[in-house]
């Protein structure tokens, strides 16, 4: 054993402790045979981020997780990866590019690409460098990238397997564009915010006539795309009106007028007009009714050449150009405020354009149904269950998931088109020229697809494309499907649903058992955090502050499950202070440990007293709470029950008991005992607390001489029922309460704890005066009190300071300074509450509708309660009486 530095110094330990653990493959996932397997999969952050306070938390949960079961023996595997996070690392490279004065067609798709690789290998590390930072004992020998050559490889396969199944299709279909990235989005990376705009009509004459048709609409830039308007067939307004046409204002073109059960009758005029490359409600109505789709659109959002004089504006410069010469025209009718959802790209938040295009496709219906029957039947258990009402609303409304992206970064579709646009898909170009020899009997020339899948559907794969398959592995056989998933709920559907859906398609098998949603790191003010609200601290700045092991505890004590955590700096100062506490204690431990061999002790020959059997059986009860709510994935209250037992048990009261033994150098076996107590106590504590804290908990042990290389590979400690004594539990309890009291007198006399006292106890309870028979020094000791007396026949003594512990009357004479008028003002509130509080018992007991139903352990205790009142009432009305002569 060996002492530690006078202070904690946190960027010291951390940075000497994480070096060994990597260098020694602590984190290595380890198959043997006949052990338990637990693993987890990291949500592999973009290649492109930066640690943040969400990772923060999602990683300590992770990690605790990780650690507590890595320590219980079992086959750990945590999987560390990053995303290729396609759009995203895209928009960075062209920025890149742009400040060079290139875009990406100037370099061509495979330079762009040669460059984007570049750009990963030199900036692409940061984040799991950070994670590093934070403690996170992933296996890095087995660091996965979304884009690496088996997690290509593997999603090559799936494609082309679901397209063989009918699964994948090609289709032109209305998709969400964002015209800034020059992409097409999945529904579900689409964020509606709600925005105040206005709703404008528009009138539209019927050919040949002098009449009008008024329709509303939010977006007037899209009628240079109309192709027809709208009524109800049952509307009996329009019904001579369908078959004719209409002019469409400022492009004097006619388009027809349509019957349709789309059109709700009651909502405006009645009359919708039809935009189908514009509008996905437009679009089906199109289908069935053959209008033409019109698309006016270029892919960034200006309007094309089909615009006529408005060719080249942007879609909202456009719109106030086209508002101004509908008024001119006297063709603007009313306009109106109006609050609406609008769509805008999650990456970038430009407004989204629903546009028509050739897009690639997963029909998502067949693989829903085995999604929603696992979680259904208990399978896979989504914690907070609240969520599970979500996944299933939106599994049972889920529409077909557009996977194809026009960008250059990415998993490049699988597909070859020949000379006819026959299409051929396979996994390479040899396996499609072997296609095209056989469907055309001759060599041809073949074209590859040059869109790119979603990122979504390689991280799909991830809990098995990370562990080998298509090869059959033994980590797929160990390991799959994993223990738990963790991560935020806003990527619910994204990701876990997907998962879900792949997993069940290709593994047959769940990917995972417990889905762990966490909520948001918020500010203090509730808002989430961003650069532009400047609320967003750099974790790395503040683990330089305060360690990385106060943060996580931070996090983790104060994070309920699925609720969203109101952060400031001011929380990591209870994580500090707590590791101070723990540090501090553990340096006195080892300065008393000098000369102790815990080898050479024999536990039989100690001599246990009231205050060790007390602090075994609340180690004991702890261990068997941390247990269990770790199995619950309720860290926050692991975290709160360690936190207790050791700032509380241990060092507020076990270790100040010890030093009336330390100290006593006369009786070697009771300081042997404390000694070997306060060494075994911190040993198991320690350990609790290393999957919360794992740097400072390694330092610490190392100096205990424990058995074993790293604190991280030693047995978590087991629950063992015979250490529970619930009698000493008591017992100590009513000794807390004595010390409570005399406390209390003193802090409101205003008497230093410094200043001896006389301490005088009175009680007729047995076991209250067994208990104070057989720790009377520690007692002494604790309250500073140079005299003990105490007995059942004691006389008050005057001019005392005075309280009621349990059965017992505490007295401290404190004649000199005792202020008797302050006395009557504390004992007579005290009496008030007792008495209201004796009465509502009193009144329960006297009420027949009560203790006729009342089952007989509960009408004991109230009346157990009602003695105690009584007592305790007693007690108070004597020494007012006394107080008052």
């Amino acid at each position: 054993m060996s002492e530690l530095n006078k202070t904690y110094s946190p960027k010291e330990i951390e940075d000497k402790w994480y070096k060994v653990w990597e260098e020694n493959k602590y984190f290595a996932a380890k198959v043997e045979e006949g052990k338990e397997s637990y693993s987890i999969v990291i949500p592999p952050p973009n290649v492109t981020g930066i640690l943040h306070m969400g990772h923060v938390l999602n990683n300590s949960i992770q990690d605790t997780l990780i650690r507590w079961n890595r320590m219980q023996g079992k086959n750990t595997l945590w999987m560390p990866g990053t995303d290729h996070a396609g759009i995203a690392t895209q928009n960075k490279v062209e920025r890149k590019l742009a400040d060079q004065g290139l875009t990406k067609e100037d370099l061509g798709r495979e330079k762009f690409i040669n460059e984007t690789w570049k750009w990963k290998e030199e900036h692409g590390g940061i984040i799991t460098k950070q994670l590093r930072k934070l403690g996170a004992s992933l296996d890095w020998d087995r660091e996965r990238f979304t884009m690496d050559e088996g997690l290509s490889e593997a999603v090559k396969d799936i494609f082309i397997k679901l397209y063989n199944d009918g699964l994948i299709y090609q289709g032109e279909y209305m998709v969400n564009w964002c015209p800034r990235c020059g992409t097409a989005l999945a529904d579900d990376e689409v964020e509606h915010k709600d925005k105040s705009g206005k709703i404008w009509e528009i009138k539209y004459q019927v050919e040949g006539t002098e009449e009008f048709l008024i329709v509303a609409t939010t977006r007037p830039e899209t009628m240079l795309g109309d192709t027809g308007v709208a009524v109800n067939p049952n509307d009996d307004r329009y019904k001579n009106f369908v078959g004719k046409n209409v002019v469409l204002p400022l492009m004097n073109r006619l388009i027809p007028i349509v019957a349709d059960e789309y059109v709700d009758m009651e909502f405006g005029t009645g009359v919708v007009k039809m935009t189908p490359a514009h509008d996905p409600n437009d679009f089906e109505v199109a289908g069935r009714t053959g209008l033409e789709i019109l698309n006016v659109f270029t892919p960034d959002a200006k309007i094309n050449e089909i615009g006529g004089k408005y060719a080249g504006l942007d879609r909202f410069e456009a719109r106030k150009v086209i508002l101004k010469d509908l008024e001119d025209l006297g063709l603007l009718g009313k306009i109106k405020e109006h609050n609406h959802a609008v769509g805008e790209c999650y990456r970038c938040d430009t407004v989204v354009e629903p546009r028509v295009s050739k897009q690639w496709f997963v029909k998502m219906k067949p693989l829903a149904e085995k999604a929603l029957e696992v979680v259904r039947n208990g399978q896979i258990e989504i914690k907070p269950k609240r969520w599970e009402k979500v996944y299933y609303n939106w599994l049972d409304n889920i529409r077909d998931w557009c996977i194809s992206r026009q960008i250059w970064w990415g998993h490049r579709i699988p597909a070859y088109y020949g000379p006819d646009n026959h299409l051929f898909v396979a996994k390479n170009l040899e396996d499609a020229k072997e296609q095209a020899l056989k469907h055309y009997g001759k060599e041809v020339e073949l074209t590859q697809e040059t869109d790119v899948l979603d990122t979504w559907f390689s991280s799909a794969l991830w809990p098995f494309s990370t562990m080998g398959w298509p090869e059959k592995t033994k980590e797929l056989e160990a390991f799959y499907p994993t223990s738990v998933i963790v991560t935020g709920a806003d990527i619910l559907f994204f990701w876990i649903a997907r998962m879900v859906m792949m997993g069940m398609y290709e593994m047959k098998e769940i990917p995972f058992k417990t889905v762990y949603l966490h909520g948001i790191v918020r500010d203090e003010l509730g808002r989430k955090m961003s650069k532009s609200l400047g609320n967003s601290p750099d974790p790395l700045d503040l683990i330089e502050t305060y360690g990385a092991d106060a943060i996580r505890f931070t996090m983790l004590y104060n994070t309920s499950q699925g609720q969203d955590v109101h952060f400031s700096e001011k929380l990591i100062e209870m994580g500090r202070n707590f590791a101070n506490k723990i540090w501090n204690v553990s340096r006195f431990v080892l300065m008393n440990l000098e000369g102790f061999d815990v080898k050479a002790i024999k536990v039989e020959d100690l001599e246990f007293q009231l205050v060790d059997k007390w602090i075994y059986s609340r180690l004991n009860q702890t261990i068997e709470t941390v247990n269990n709510k770790l199995s619950n994935q309720a860290l926050d209250d692991g975290a709160k029950a360690i936190y207790e037992f050791l700032r509380g048990d241990f060092c507020d009261w076990y270790v100040e008991i010890a030093k009336t033994r330390l100290y006593n150098s006369e009786d070697i076996k009771n300081k042997q005992t404390a000694q070997y107590v306060l060494w075994n106590i911190l040993e198991k504590g320690l350990k609790l607390l290393h999957p919360f804290m794992p740097f400072m908990t390694e330092e610490i042990w190392q100096k205990l001489g424990a058995n074993g290389e790293t604190i991280m590979l030693s047995e978590f400690p087991i629950y063992n029922e015979k250490e529970v004594d619930l009698v000493s539990e008591n017992s100590f309890a009513y000794l807390q309460e004595l010390v409570g009291a005399v406390r209390n007198i003193r802090a409101e006399m205003n008497v230093s704890p410094a200043k001896p006292i006389t301490l005088v106890l009175k009680t007729e309870d047995e076991t209250e005066l067994e208990t104070i028979t057989g720790n009377k020094e520690f007692l002494k000791s604790l309250v500073k009190a140079e005299n003990l007396e105490f007995g059942s026949e004691l006389v008050k003594p005057e001019g005392a300071g005075f309280r009621v512990a349990n059965k017992t009357e505490v007295y401290v004479p404190l004649a000199d300074l005792l202020d008797v008028e302050a006395e009557i003002a504390k004992i007579k509130p005290q009496i008030e509450k007792i008495k209201k509080d004796l009465e509502k018992v009193q009144n329960k007991l006297a009420d027949e509708r009560f203790t006729s139903k009342a089952p007989a352990h509960i009408l004991d205790r109230e009346r157990k309660i009602e003695a105690e009142y009584l007592d305790k009432l007693a007690k108070l009305e004597e020494n007012l009486k006394a107080f008052s002569k």
